[in-house]
Formats: C-alpha cells, sequence, structure tokens
C-alpha cells in the first residue's frame, strides 16, 4: 500500500494501539500467507478496506503447482488470477477467491496489482499479458480500473507509456497534488522510471530512476523523507530522497538479499509492498520455495512462493530488517485499529 496519499489512514492508525491484544511474545506464522489453489502467491498490494475494517491483500496467483517437462518453460507464470486475502489483525490471513477482473480490457495473464485509494474511488494499477507463454518473449501493459467497494472493478484505459513492455506499476501522490507512477520499462534493461499526470489517466514520461534491472518498486514516504524499495533479484534495493522525489540515493546493499533460515524462508525477498502504521513500518513480500527440502524431490518446487513480513527499521537514514518474524502482539497492534 505504501501511504500514497492515505493520510487519514495513517492519522487513524497513529492511534491504532490494542490494548486488548495480549503480548505473548510469539512471533507470526512463517510463511505469513499461502495460496490454497495453486502456491504461488507473489506481488502483494495490501490496503484496509473503510467498509469491514479488514486489511485486503491482492496478489499475484501465480501456478506454482504446475509441473512441466520443459525446465525453461514458464507458462506457469501465466494464465494468473489476482487473488485475495483478508485479516482482521495484519497478523491472519485468509484466503478470499479472485478479485473481478473484467476480461474484456485485460487478458489472460494478470500480474502485480498497485491498489490505491484516492478521494472516494480505489484504483488497480495492473500488468496485463495478452495471453500464455512458455518463454518471457510477449508484450506487456499496464490498465488502469476503479472500484466504489474494492470487490467489483470497472475498466478504465491502458497507459501510453512508450514501450509494448512495462510491467509493476505503483503510484503516489505528489505534494502539489500530481500523481506519481513508478514501473519497471522492460526495453530498458528493466530500468525503473517514473511518469506523472493530473488526472491519473493522461501521463507525462519522465526520467529513469535505477537504470540497473530491477523490478516491483513500492514508494512511500515515512520519518521525514521518501522511500523506494525494489527487487533487484538479489535482495530489494533502497533508495531514499530528501526533497519529497525530486532526486534519490541509493543505498549500499540489499535488503533480503540473504536466505534466511525458517522453512519457507530460504531464499531471497522478492516485490515488496510497505505498510505504514503509526511510526512503524512493515515489509510485505514473497519468498520462492527453491531453497527448501522438497527440492530433493522435486526439482519444480522452487516455483512456488509464499507471502512473508517483516519489519523496516531506520536509523540515520538507513533501512534495515531482520528475517526474525515480528511479535504477533506488535503487528496486531499497529493494524488493529480502536
Amino acid at each position: 500500500m505504501s501511504l500514497r496519499g492515505l493520510l487519514p489512514l495513517a492519522a487513524a492508525l497513529l492511534v491504532s494501539a490494542c490494548a486488548t491484544v495480549p503480548d505473548t511474545g510469539t512471533r507470526i506464522a512463517v510463511p505469513l500467507f499461502r495460496d490454497p489453489v495453486h502456491d504461488g502467491a507473489a506481488d502483494p498490494s495490501i490496503v484496509r478496506d473503510p467498509a469491514t475494517g479488514e486489511w485486503v491483500m491482492f496478489y499475484t496467483n501465480r501456478r506454482g503447482d504446475l509441473t512441466s517437462a520443459d525446465p525453461k518453460d514458464v507458462s506457469w507464470v501465466h494464465d494468473t488470477a489476482i487473488g485475495v486475502a483478508r485479516s482482521t489483525n495484519g497478523a491472519d490471513w485468509r484466503y478470499s477467491g479472485t478479485a473481478a477482473i473484467p476480461a474484456e480490457c485485460t487478458g489472460a495473464t494478470l500480474w502485480a496489482p498497485d491498489v490505491v485509494r484516492f478521494g472516494d474511488s480505489w484504483h488497480m494499477w495492473l500488468t496485463v499479458v495478452p495471453g500464455v507463454f512458455r518463454d518471457w518473449n510477449a508484450p506487456r501493459s499496464i490498465v488502469h480500473l476503479t472500484s466504489t467497494d474494492l470487490a467489483s472493478w470497472t475498466c478504465g484505459e491502458t497507459l501510453q507509456l512508450g514501450s509494448d513492455r512495462v510491467i509493476d506499476a505503483d503510484v503516489v501522490r505528489l505534494p502539489d497534488g500530481r500523481y506519481r507512477l513508478f514501473f519497471n520499462d522492460e526495453r530498458q534493461n528493466k530500468a525503473i522510471r517514473q511518469a506523472d499526470s493530473t488526472d491519473l489517466v493522461n501521463w507525462t514520461l519522465g526520467e529513469t530512476l535505477v537504470d540497473t534491472p530491477g523490478e516491483g518498486p513500492v514508494v512511500w514516504q515515512w520519518r521525514g523523507a521518501w522511500w523506494m524499495i525494489s527487487d533487484a533479484w538479489r535482495g530489494l534495493l533502497v533508495m531514499r530522497s530528501d526533497d519529497k522525489g525530486a532526486s534519490w540515493q541509493r543505498q549500499d546493499g540489499y535488503l533480503l538479499g540473504t536466505p534466511g533460515s525458517a522453512t519457507t524462508d530460504r531464499s531471497l525477498g522478492h516485490h515488496p509492498d510497505v505498510v505504514v502504521a503509526g511510526d512503524r513500518a512493515w515489509l510485505f513480500h514473497f519468498v520462492q520455495q527453491d531453497g527448501e527440502a522438497e527440492m530433493a524431490g522435486n526439482p519444480q518446487w522452487g516455483r512456488r512462493s509464499v507471502i512473508q513480513l517483516v519489519e523496516l527499521v531506520e536509523q540515520d537514514g538507513r533501512l534495515t530488517v531482520t528475517r526474525e518474524p515480528p511479535l504477533r502482539a506488535d503487528v496486531a497492534a499497529a493494524f488493529t485499529p480502536r
């Protein structure tokens, strides 16, 4: 979610300490969430539904359980729906089906939803691949949809971004009221780029922000700075801006760039989302299962992926995380408004 202009939500969460949650010292489950249909949850986007008070996770429902004779066959990351999970406390998530995405404006393959509320409307920017492919050589576009209830979605426009291979949108509101889109342009060495809009429909391309390969950017405001985290496939790349996104400085190293030791967490962190609750920030991400014991009997087990949660720590302008999962009481206190 990041803040993305949701200042009323952030203000509500500033007083979200929940005295009814006992601090038992237990930690959240690892994994945080596992898709029960195809075991391939990835690319999470988390928002709070004001109608129910629940948190809603939209995610790419990869077909992690699909096997094929050709190890180079990537059809398992195609023909993908957008999965939905819900939680009342941020720590316990239940599967809630798939999002009702109109077929007439999208396609067979849906990736990387970015869901955000501006004003009275929900917006989704969705990566669309027009078909099911066995390799990575296919066009990709970003489609804009809107909703009033997070349940039914209405077709909008396909974004014109000067490339036929764009993926992984993330949209924030700028201080002057404009909107900024961060995305991956695969034709530019998978660079992270930006574009600006005044109406969420027409976009003007801006500069390239990260010219090294990467994807899945998420941008948010926290502790007096703007932050961007993207998936560099060797861990998560961090960038910081002290001038409201006008310029960015790269942090050395990568978050979650070393496999964890817990079962289901023995690989790198990928494609994040960030939820800010009060003064704390929480990093949702997915982890491939290629480091698990099941790989010995099934080399394609690594296609499976799960959602994990860690807390971000800021000190002296740097972000760090530990792969030890946070306390359930801390998560519930932050995610459960009074």
